[in-house]
């Protein structure tokens, strides 16, 4: 039995952050587990800008209002959900996800939660569990699923380890250079490509 597991940011929409980084100006918004694979670090970095800039998450969600899936990413999913099991492992958080998925045809996602205050501020984060997508990967294998994992970035690097298989997704060059075994694939064709001799076997 196959199962894929996929990232979500970078592999099928765009850099949530990023996409608020440039609605804002905000330079230091860009920085992602791309730059940074510490994800507390990272996150607490997000919410003091946030709070300095007087940012509430009405903004956010008016950037993901106006986002859309990459390019290609609508047809894989289809074609992916109609030759096997999908979930999404996601470090966003489900308060920013629901556009999204809806563009996407609602596939499942695990994710993480915000504490938003009754003013619209972003005072805090939690996971929905520590390491999350490698856990993920390692109960669904421990039902008896072979697992085909894709991600981008650092973040994902743990659920690409225990699955049965990695692919990157338009990585980094540092990440690239440092997994030199995992495949990288710049686009969802390839990246279907990829997959369905797995598929098929």
């Amino acid at each position: 039995m196959h199962l894929v597991t996929l990232d979500l940011e970078g592999v099928l929409i765009p850099e949530i952050w990023i996409g608020l980084a440039e609605k804002t100006g905000i330079e230091a918004l860009q920085r992602t587990t791309r730059d940074e694979p510490d994800y507390d670090k990272l996150m607490r970095y997000r919410l003091d800008i946030l709070r300095d800039n007087e940012i509430r998450v009405e903004t956010i969600h008016e950037v993901i209002g106006e986002m859309r899936p990459l390019e290609g990413a609508r047809e894989f999913m289809a074609w992916l959900r109609s030759e096997t099991r999908v979930i999404i492992l996601s470090d966003t958080f489900a308060q920013f996800a629901g556009p999204l998925m809806a563009q996407l045809g609602f596939p499942t996602l695990f994710c993480h939660d915000l504490v938003i205050d009754d003013d619209g501020w972003i005072i805090d984060y939690k996971l929905r569990q520590a390491d999350q997508k490698k856990k993920a990967v390692e109960a669904f294998r421990s039902l008896g699923f072979s697992i085909y994992a894709a991600g981008d970035s650092y973040n994902d690097v743990s659920m690409l380890e225990s699955a049965d298989r990695a692919i990157l997704f338009r990585p980094p060059e540092s990440l690239r250079e440092e997994r030199p075994d995992w495949p990288v694939v710049e686009s969802h064709e390839k990246l279907r490509l990829e997959l369905e001799p797995l598929l098929k076997a």
